[in-house]
């Protein structure tokens, strides 16, 4: 289960050999400079690549703009800001409104760490239509993702096996099984692509941003950040206080957590959305089919897992639907209420040993499509992750917390403790315990938290805004389910963030939408 905030990873040193056999994704730069001052190359998008999740070019808007797409040149290294360069993918769709109405760039992060910008935004380019009447729509792909010097690590096959490891070992054995797998994954990692490793923390990517915004032509940076984009988006505006325009979070990352605070708080609130899920089939007019009452909902689920460790069942060919992949597809079917039908359905499905829904819903989560291939999502998600964050933890640590964590949830907390192994031997050192977001002198940055949330629980909201600072962080509550507010659709949402975006009318604070 990717963590949007800070999920789980590991590996070996790197080693001199290693590092320059992965330079051959960043070229020499004479002109490094003036790379604010590059001219961006655009034209019509090509099909995703395989790393960024493949697929289709994206097709038109409404009214025929089409999608343009450029690279932008960054440097590998910001402590060297003349030396090698890598280049960043970017998005756009030209602003619809009259050109004397246009504000400039709204650059969105949609989270991860990981996600691929340059496909997610054409998934919802209609989503933002009454945005795109004064903005250019632009998004990116995060350094270290999809086309931009994306990490590579282990193979298709290679990660097919991965996905299908036991995450929740139950006696020595097991525990080496999983450990050894770790080690392999990230060795892989530190293999393909060691170069790029230390120069992939958030710090580095809000940096990126900077520099996209002079590039870009805007005097501040007008900025929408989901998720693992609030972080992103608070280091940013710490960073560079100055130049924030008009931001908005949405399923904010809580930033004053370190790993092991965030894996407990999401054991909570992806219980939370389950109990909700299941108060939701059971409260219906029809019979639930997946039990009779909240709790067998939940007791049928524990169930279905307890025998999944023992047994796994067909899932889709050749691969079967083992107790790992069933919690990832649960969880995937909670950041969204959206998601609840396909749950009830796989769960239905695999109470008579069938586990294609629920392995479909796994399969969204780890970046698999249809072709067997994997975009590069969980290798950026460990990557980031692990430059990011300092702490590290040991098999006795996960023993010791794992009480702590079953308490949380019952049917998550074994998977969330057992995943903050990752890091533990990562090559590159974690920055800090938790990111600075600190932005005094900012301009106001609107913080949006939806207390159903699983991945990121609403109490992060309150904790961004008073992170931010007085007079920076506008806190907006919307009482709903799943993951971020602004795409539920949820009109009182739309309504602020719009209002805010368009123009620069922030909400009251303490405003809540239901």
């Amino acid at each position: 289960m990717p963590n949007p905030s800070r999920p789980r990873a590991a590996a070996l040193a790197v080693t001199a050999a290693l590092l320059s056999a992965s330079l051959a994704a960043c070229s020499e730069s004479e002109d490094a400079v003036d790379l604010p001052s590059q001219t961006l190359s655009w034209k019509d998008c090509p099909a995703p690549a395989e790393s960024e999740g493949g697929g289709a070019a994206p097709s038109p808007l409404p009214g025929g703009t089409t999608w343009q797409c450029a690279t932008m040149k960054a440097p590998l290294n910001w402590g060297d800001p003349k030396g090698k360069t890598i280049g960043l993918a970017l998005i756009r769709a030209k602003a619809s409104g009259d050109k004397d109405r246009r504000i400039g760039s709204l650059v969105f992060n949609f989270g991860g760490p990981g996600g691929s910008g340059v496909t997610t935004l054409p998934a919802f380019g209609t989503d933002y239509a009454q945005l795109r009447t004064r903005y250019d729509l632009v998004s990116f792909d995060p350094r270290g993702v999809g086309r931009s010097a994306g990490i590579e690590c282990e193979d298709d096959e290679e990660l097919d096996e991965y996905f299908q490891q036991d995450s929740t070992p139950d006696d020595t054995a097991e525990q080496t099984k999983f450990v050894d797998n770790i080690t392999s994954f990230n060795g892989a990692c530190e293999k393909n692509s060691g170069a790029v490793l230390p120069h992939v923390r958030t710090t580095d990517a809000a940096r990126d941003m900077d520099l996209m915004r002079q590039v870009l032509g805007d005097d501040k940076l007008h900025y929408f950040g989901i998720s693992y984009g609030t972080e992103l988006g608070g280091v940013y505006a710490h960073l560079f206080p100055k130049n924030v325009g008009r931001a908005v979070f949405d399923g904010v990352v809580d930033p004053t957590q370190d790993a092991e605070q965030s894996s407990l708080g999401q054991a909570k609130g992806f219980q939370l959305a389950l109990d909700n899920y299941a108060k939701d089939c059971t409260s219906k007019a029809e019979d639930c089919p997946v039990g009779d009452t909240s709790q067998d909902v939940k007791d049928k689920i524990a169930k279905l897992l307890d025998e999944l460790d023992d047994k796994p069942i067909p899932g889709i060919f050749p691969r079967d639907l083992t107790q790992t992949a069933a919690t990832n597809g649960i969880a995937q079917s909670l950041y969204s209420q959206d998601f609840w039908e396909y749950l009830t359905e796989g769960l239905q499905q695999a109470y008579d040993g069938d586990g294609k829904i629920l392995m479909l819903l796994s399969d969204s989560m780890n970046g698999r499509n249809e072709d067997g291939k994997y975009s590069n999502i969980q290798a950026a998600n460990v990557s980031v992750n692990c430059a990011d964050d300092k702490p590290r933890y040991t098999t006795k640590d996960i023993e010791a917390k794992l009480p702590e964590f079953r308490a949380a949830s019952p049917l998550f907390g074994d998977y969330l403790a057992w995943g903050m192994l990752g890091c533990t031997d990562w090559a590159v050192d974690g920055a800090a315990a938790h990111p600075d977001v600190s932005a005094p002198g900012s301009a106001p940055i609107l913080v949006v938290g939806n207390t159903g949330d699983p991945a990121t629980p609403y109490e992060g909201a309150r904790k961004m805004a008073a992170a931010l600072g007085d007079g920076v962080g506008v806190e907006l509550t919307y009482k709903g389910q799943g993951h971020g507010a602004y795409d539920s659709g949820n009109k009182c949402v739309h309504t602020a963030v719009n209002s805010y975006l368009l123009d620069g009318t922030a909400p009251k604070e303490g405003t809540v939408c239901s």
